[in-house]
């Protein structure tokens, strides 16, 4: 043992998917207006039956991301209406009250059968923080009386209801994604980790004031900064000790603690309409706000580059589809993705303190691509890339966190061998994979 944090199989298979989508639909989207998220917290919708995705078609939003190369996708069951996309026996402010399908309609089910069709691993978004049908804030409902106390008592349970049915009808998840966390018991909230627990053994929590198995990468932009490390100090990840999570705009969050004794990866997340607004979900006349393509690859060299997986948010629409403009820009993206890295100029993988790559004959490079085998922990601690020119070694980069993946472009450097230092590390160094590029 190397006295490092060791991920769980589940937390490995969540850094390698990399790629995670989350789509956002709720009742607003059919309203015609901008969504303002502050009036949607204490603002019931008045007519719930103005959802009618006429044209709806979860295999054409899972096919968009499969083809984009993206592992995981994920879709938010309930948002912050309190409003359910599937059907619910324990929540009547579901699909069960809609005219759209009579009533019988299940987009959950719909959208974990695209998944397996389309080989992504599905995963649900849960969002009982809020909920403006019910009346609850924050968690909580309003008052500190005895009808509040029982208001309370019947929400908790409803929501407790509501994960038992979601993790138990759907089959295997890749992860459960509670909205703003979740309260535990002990803060007068739901019991929903044991509801997961049961039915729910290989899938990621994320999560509540008992568990987390990632954190919150410290902002909305899709990106960490370096180094982000996938260990952290406390079990919980914006849960607890919160005086020193919240200092230095999420300084922790998104950099994690090379010494903390938990595995806990970052996650960026960023909605795919970004570009000069912030659209998590469908709002029209807004197409002008997706990522334009270079700024979706600069996120992922900061996200999946940088130790941490890339979740996009995606917008489906009053029709029931993904836009074809995003649908065009996320083909784009993954296909820009793949010519930069399927075709390394030379690769290898070694252990200790030294991994060389020798280069057949001398030639351009401008890409390194390291990954630590991160089963048995993020083990380095200090590294150097060199390039043998023909003056000689020359460093093309000094860091410290590799982790799962570590991604570095620079200016063309021509060489003949490249190779891996690492003067510091806890335990013999892991080295999955060690590639040079040369990318136009």
């Amino acid at each position: 043992m190397a006295g490092v944090p060791i991920p769980t199989q589940v937390q490995l298979d969540w850094q390698q998917a990399e790629l995670v989508a989350v789509f956002h639909y709720d009742l607003h989207v059919f309203d015609g207006k901008n969504y303002n998220q502050w009036e949607n917290r204490i603002t019931p919708i008045p007519d719930y039956n103005i959802f009618y995705p006429e044209k709806l078609d979860t295999d054409q939003w899972v096919k968009a991301i499969a083809d984009a190369g993206f592992k995981i996708a994920i879709i938010t069951a309930t948002h912050e209406t309190g409003f359910a996309l599937y059907q619910s026996d324990v929540n009547p402010y579901s699909l069960k009250a809609l005219k759209w399908r009579d009533g019988k309609g299940d987009i959950v089910k719909d959208f974990v059968e695209s998944c397996h069709k389309y080989g992504v691993k599905p995963g649900i978004y849960i969002g009982i923080r809020w909920n403006s049908f019910y009346g609850v804030f924050d968690f909580m409902v309003n008052g500190n009386n005895q009808f509040a106390e029982n208001r309370q008592q019947y929400y908790n349970r409803m929501a407790e209801g509501m994960v038992e049915e979601l993790m138990s009808r759907y089959g295997d998840l890749a992860i459960v994604w509670f909205d703003g966390g979740a309260h535990g018991p002990e803060l007068g909230g739901p019991d929903v980790l044991s509801v997961f627990e049961k039915h729910q053994s290989n899938c990621i929590f994320y999560h509540n004031s008992q568990r987390a198995d990632i954190r919150w990468g410290g902002s909305e932009t899709g990106t960490v900064p370096y180094p982000s490390w996938g260990t952290y100090p406390f079990p919980y990840s914006h849960s607890t000790n919160q005086e020193v999570v919240l200092a230095n705009d999420f300084q922790l969050l998104k950099e994690g603690d090379p010494d903390g004794v938990y595995y806990m990866p970052a996650m960026s997340d960023a909605p795919l309409r970004g570009y000069g607004g912030h659209d998590w979900f469908w709002e029209p006349d807004r197409e002008h706000t997706i990522f334009p393509l270079k700024n979706l690859v600069d996120m992922y060299y900061n996200s999946v580059g940088r130790n941490t997986s890339l979740i996009l948010g995606l917008t489906p629409d009053p029709d029931g589809l993904l836009p074809e403009p995003d649908v065009k820009r996320l083909k784009e993206f993954g296909e820009e993705i793949k010519r930069r890295f399927s075709d390394p100029i030379a690769s290898a993988s070694g252990t200790g303190k030294e991994v060389k790559l020798r280069i057949p004959k001398r030639q351009l490079i401008n890409h390194v691509v390291i990954q630590e085998d991160i089963a048995h922990g993020e083990r380095v601690r200090e590294f150097l890339i060199e390039g043998k020119t023909k003056d000689g070694w020359q460093v093309i980069f000094e860091g410290s966190c590799i982790g799962h993946k570590f991604i570095h472009r620079f200016d063309k450097m021509e060489v003949n061998e490249v190779r891996l230092r690492i003067p510091q590390s806890r335990g013999e160094p892991q080295i999955k994979n060690f590639e040079v590029f040369k990318v136009e």
